[in-house]
């Protein structure tokens, strides 16, 4: 059996927590392949080392001569958090030319993806060397294309082909390199798809992601105190719970893996014990709950177009979001009716455009009448479980009525996988507790 194993910042801050990550590691012989992020906050109120370089490379690049003794303070400063973790592990290693180089690098302005490489550089060779594992630099097996984006044909080639030839080794995450051998950093949280990359590349078994959270809750646990944890996910769930907001796991890590059918294990490093949450490509165990999860988002603006006959005008909705298109607003959701139809989008998006998409619309539809509202949120109720189960939408309803809170859409996907409730931004919160309570606490 191959495991991949990924850790987060938060599992790799300092060298206790380091030493943690190595009995994980170590008491499975088959988690051969680990993929670090750079070091994550040691307290609330410390910074992430990404975070440190961001700013020490920000530093570097200006012009002016008072700002080098305020580079090489801040540089130092990263060196400490390193050399705090091989002192605290007894390793002997030193990285003082790793430093010698990265502050030349700075100094030539190389540029913020190569500056915020270094924190899961740097941590993977510690790593490599506390494991006794082969160290691969990712710039030499992880490509982006001339536009920057993942080359994936590439990558899978050339990463097989290294990892056929190694039985254990670490690839830092986060970054690979461009055609021109320059660094490319996929966005905050692309440790997590590194990992998954490398699962694909080796055919692993599992894709182990380790974290600070015994893997998915239910909700957000800043609304529902202590909320029950998610035994089994689909992949499908997981991408309607993640685009409403749910963030354990970045949802781009989700496709090398499913392409392959690795399933995804989300783990606690502080509690290892814990069984965590399975994502899985589709399952035959019954869940726990008629839902799986309730993620949601605020600030929304809706405009109602409505219009007699609508149906039987050819291209109507057509010409109607076309007129978003070309103000550059994306639409997130569209229930519709016989005469009408409603658009929401981000209301920060919107706002700016507002009179100029109306006046596009009347233009391009002449409609009978067109209604703006705002301050509105979205609510996702996902889960598998609903299809077998019949009057999930009138629970909900039930539910917030006894809540007061007051419905203004609700539409079920074709799949039967969510359902999709608009609130008022006020009745979020009371919303969420309210579904939670009815299917999770109540069961009913």
């Amino acid at each position: 059996m191959i495991k991949v194993v990924k850790f987060g910042g938060s599992s790799l801050a300092d060298a206790e927590q380091f030493r943690k990550v190595g009995r994980i590691i170590r008491k499975d012989a088959d988690r051969r392949y680990v993929v670090p992020s750079a070091p994550g906050k040691r307290t609330p109120d410390d910074t992430k080392v990404t975070d440190m370089l961001y700013g020490c490379y920000g530093v570097a690049i200006m012009e002016e001569e008072e700002c080098e003794e305020e580079f090489e303070s801040r540089l130092e400063k990263i060196k400490e958090r390193y050399d705090e973790i091989i002192e605290g592990l007894g390793l002997s290693m030193d990285l003082t030319d790793e430093f010698c180089m990265i502050r030349e690098n700075f100094i030539r302005k190389t540029g913020r993806d190569y500056a915020a490489s270094r924190g899961e550089y740097l941590n993977g060779r510690i790593m490599a060397e506390y494991l006794g594992y082969p160290f691969i630099d990712a710039a030499d097996v992880i490509f982006f294309d001339e536009d920057g984006n993942f080359d994936a044909k590439k990558t899978d080639q050339v990463l097989a082909e290294v990892l056929a030839e190694k039985k254990c080794a670490v690839i830092p995450g986060f970054y690979g390199s461009m055609p021109d051998g320059s660094v490319k950093t996929f966005s905050r949280g692309g440790s997590d798809i590194t990992g998954s990359i490398v699962a694909k590349a080796v055919h692993a078994d599992m894709y182990e992601n380790w974290t600070d959270v015994s893997g998915f809750l239910i909700t957000d646990p800043r609304i529902i105190p202590n909320p029950k944890a998610i035994d089994v996910i689909t992949y499908r769930e997981l991408r309607e719970l993640s685009y409403m907001g749910a963030t354990v796991l970045h949802e781009d890590a989700i496709f090398p893996v499913r392409k392959e059918g690795i399933p995804i294990n989300i783990r606690n490093t502080n509690i290892p014990e814990d069984k965590g949450t399975l994502i899985v490509e589709s399952t035959c165990r019954k869940p726990r709950f008629v839902i799986t999860g309730i993620a949601g988002k605020k600030d929304f603006a809706s405009i109602t177009v409505e219009k007699a006959m609508m149906n039987t005008e050819v291209g109507f909705c057509k010409k109607v979001l076309e007129v978003f298109s070309d103000n550059g607003i994306s639409i997130e959701h569209m229930p519709s009716g016989i005469d009408t139809f409603t658009i929401f989008v981000h209301q920060d998006e919107f706002e700016e455009k507002e009179q100029k998409v109306i006046a596009g619309i009347h233009r391009a539809v002449e409609p009978d009448l067109l209604e703006l509202e705002s301050d509105l949120a979205l609510i996702a109720v996902v889960g598998r479980g609903m299809r077998a189960t019949r009057g999930t939408s009138g629970r909900i309803f039930s539910a917030l009525a006894h809540a007061n809170v007051n419905v203004k859409m609700i539409d079920q996907g074709s799949s039967e996988l969510n359902i999709i409730i608009g609130v008022r931004n006020h009745d979020f919160e009371t919303a969420i507790r309210a579904i939670y309570d009815i299917f999770v606490n109540t069961m009913l």
